[in-house]
């Protein structure tokens, strides 16, 4: 969440076989002018990104000021939550920009610029967090009840979220502990880069003689494998993540060379382990300046969950339900094994053991479907968002420098009674990822009128920042707003036409696509007057909901025609966790910790010398919250049977959510938009009992999602 915290293709047809979609006269084009990323007049060259970053400083300093200024004014003091969440969309526009482009542009200039951007703009959003100023304004708003009646429900959601912000950033501490704050900030973002890209490294090679890949099953890959180690007489080096790793563990029937890939593809280099204990430390070291007990603690607090306790209460009532499940099928794989050894004991099931004994199916539909090419799949996407909420997707022309890469596509989400609700684009050439490039908000109460004005020598850089704001607004029956802009990074087969027609996803990539579209929607159908609570900007543990929520719809055959087929529960929060106060022991050891959890929590037992913890980079975007996926994945269930199961299409099940959850965003408290939704007023509270229920949820599910594990 972005409050004062980080937190030359010409024409685009989705080709469905042969066929064009949607027909000619329902696209639309843009401008053929020439013009910069997402038709931006400022970002046409790497250069710019400088230049609006410091036009948005100047704007930001003068908003501030102006905040600041307010307590000396009813009038203005009315204004404050309106100001404060124009200041954090005038630096958050920038910020989810920059962060969008040093992910994504293939051009290393452009990723410079946009990295320094992002690291500046951080830098004073940090700062302003521990702005006394702001903070006392907001104080003498929420402290006047006659101010606080004039604030809508939303209104008032978004100034506790304010409200909070500060708090967490320690805004009652004395000023050198502030300043202290702002440097464990931007120390914690430097050290969550670098961790990331170490996480996403290629890992060493693991040695393997010709003689352990006697009798491998694999006869293509496998064999030209074993051909090559026989004409080199030499070890073959084997590359963690290649196919060749791949079907060694799958086919191999000897373990020392499963053994070896598993150790090699799971092992860190020291300095890895060092950069993400110095994460985990430097975050806890964050969290106790704060006064909370640790970072769990500190990030939890306005979450479903809201403590650690709470989340420990979910995952174990999970666990007790589904540990003799997972018993059950640890003892077949056993059985195989025992089976393959020719041995009288039941032998101990290794890590690299699980691929050999039950090799992974790939996904598939569970009905057979016509080649699913990109265009039938988001001719599938519109037909059921049609269905459900009266919104489809157009594919639009881009402009000359709108995209960064040749393979970016663009959308425009329109909604039957009001018209053109945002945008999508589309890259095909990166990892799957959702990006919030701008979010939705009202604008024509804006009152730029009662701005401090910019220095004479800095009018026309500030100008530059305003023009970049000013864009991509449309007036809807209540005022006129913002129209979000959303990215989607996918993996997918380029779309592009060969001897055999256009290309075909894989059911997984179908899979991945809708759930990054359950996000694009939620940005779309969110209709709130404030960015803060705008869409996906809602708590962490019930962002995932639309998105899992999407993927149930692919279980039903009705859904798929659209293709055009026809107790002893634990509540110790002092777990060792990496994100407890275990974490700042100057002993602590993640490794160990990691193994701990395996003996004490898996059914396999931890391999000495690996460091899987190194490469799971959500350990710095989720920190605390990882648990996500899990929680809404129950909830995502209880909603699909509740709602939806028997009747995927029905336009008044789609009104609902679109009106009781999906249009809030964050600007209501999650647990009452599910009581509303599910009937059940009990959820409302969101107390321990209510986190045991989401457990049961989990257990009670019946309908398997496929391809999702």
């Amino acid at each position: 969440m972005c409050v004062f915290t980080y937190n030359a293709h010409r024409e685009f047809r989705f080709l469905q076989n042969d066929v064009t979609w949607p027909p000619p006269s329902h696209r639309t084009s843009c401008s053929r002018s020439p013009t910069g990323l997402f038709g931006q007049p400022s970002l046409i060259s790497p250069s710019s990104f400088q230049n609006l970053a410091l036009a948005t400083l100047i704007r930001a300093q003068l908003l501030t000021e102006r905040i600041v200024r307010a307590r000396k004014s009813r009038d203005e003091l009315l204004k404050v939550v309106k100001n404060l969440d124009r200041l954090s969309d005038m630096l958050c526009s920038v910020i989810d920009l920059a962060e969008l482009v040093r992910n994504a542009h293939p051009d290393p200039e452009w990723v410079k610029s946009a990295n320094e951007a992002y690291e500046q703009l951080c830098e004073y959003m940090n700062v302003l967090n521990t702005n006394v100023g702001l903070y006392q304004t907001l104080r003498d708003v929420l402290s006047d009840p006659s101010i606080v009646r004039t604030l809508s429900r939303e209104a008032h959601q978004t100034a506790l979220t304010f409200w909070r912000d500060f708090e967490k950033s320690g805004i009652n501490l004395p000023p050198e502990q502030r300043e202290r704050f702002v440097s464990l900030s931007s120390e914690i973002l430097v050290l969550g880069r670098r961790f990331l890209s170490e996480a996403s490294s290629s890992r060493p090679p693991a040695a393997i003689k010709p003689s352990e890949l006697h009798g491998l099953k694999d006869f293509g890959l496998g064999s030209r494998l074993q051909l090559q180690s026989r004409f080199t007489q030499r070890d073959l080096l084997i590359y963690p993540g290649s196919l060749q790793a791949q079907m060694i563990m799958r086919f191999a029937p000897g373990e020392d060379p499963r053994r070896k890939v598993y150790i090699a593809a799971n092992s860190s280099a020291p300095e890895q382990i060092e950069v993400l204990e110095a994460l985990l430390r430097t975050r806890g070291q964050l969290a106790r300046l704060v006064g909370s007990d640790s970072f769990a603690h500190m990030a939890l607090g306005d979450k479903m969950a809201k403590s650690p306790e709470n989340v420990l209460q979910f995952l174990d009532t999970l666990l007790d339900h589904t540990r003799p499940h997972a018993r059950q099928a640890l003892h077949a794989l056993q059985l195989r094994k025992q089976a393959h050894l020719n041995i009288d004991a039941l032998p101990i099931i290794q890590a690299w053991d699980r691929d050999y004994y039950c090799p992974p199916e790939p996904p598939a539909p569970p009905i057979p479907l016509p080649p699913l090419t990109l265009g039938t799949v988001f001719q599938a996407l519109s037909r059921l968002f049609e269905s459900l909420y009266g919104v489809t997707l157009r594919p639009v022309d881009l402009s000359p420098g709108e995209a960064w890469h040749s393979d970016v596509k663009k959308l425009e989400v329109v909604d039957e009674t009001d018209g053109l609700l945002g945008w999508i684009y589309t890259d095909l050439s990166s990892g799957a990822a959702h990006y919030t490039v701008r979010c939705s908000r009202r604008t024509d109460d804006d009152d730029e009128a009662g701005d401090l004005l910019p220095a004479e020598n800095d009018k026309q850089l500030a100008e530059v920042s305003r023009v970049f704001e000013a864009g991509g607004r449309h007036r809807f029956p209540g005022g006129v707003f913002q129209l979000p802009v959303v990215v989607l990074l996918t993996e997918f087969s380029r779309p592009t036409m060969s001897l055999h027609g256009p290309a075909v996803l894989e059911w997984h990539e179908v899979l991945t696509l809708f759930h990054e579209m359950g996000h694009a929607m939620h940005s779309m159908i969110g209709r709130t007057e404030y960015q803060n609570v705008s869409g996906t900007r809602c708590a962490t543990d019930f962002v995932e909901l639309p998105s899992i929520l999407m993927e149930h719809f692919l279980t039903s055959p009705r859904v798929l025609a659209l293709f055009g087929a026809s107790d002893g529960r634990r509540t110790d929060a002092d777990a060792v966790t990496y994100h407890s106060r275990a974490a700042m022991d100057p002993s602590f050891d993640s490794t160990a910790a990691l193994a701990d959890l395996h003996d004490k929590r898996g059914i396999v037992p931890y391999v000495p010398g690996t460091s899987w913890q190194t490469q799971f980079g959500h350990l710095f975007g989720y920190g605390a919250t990882y648990y996500s996926y899990l929680f809404d994945r129950a909830i995502a269930a209880r909603v699909w049977r509740e709602l939806f199961v028997h009747d995927p299409l029905d336009r008044g099940t789609g009104e609902r959510l679109k009106k009781e959850v999906l249009r809030h965003g964050g600007g209501e408290d999650p647990w009452a938009m599910l009581g509303s939704l599910l009937g059940d007023p009990e959820l409302a509270g969101g107390d321990e009992r209510a986190m045991r229920e989401v457990g049961r949820w989990r257990i009670q599910e019946e309908v398997a999602v496929p391809g999702r594990h």
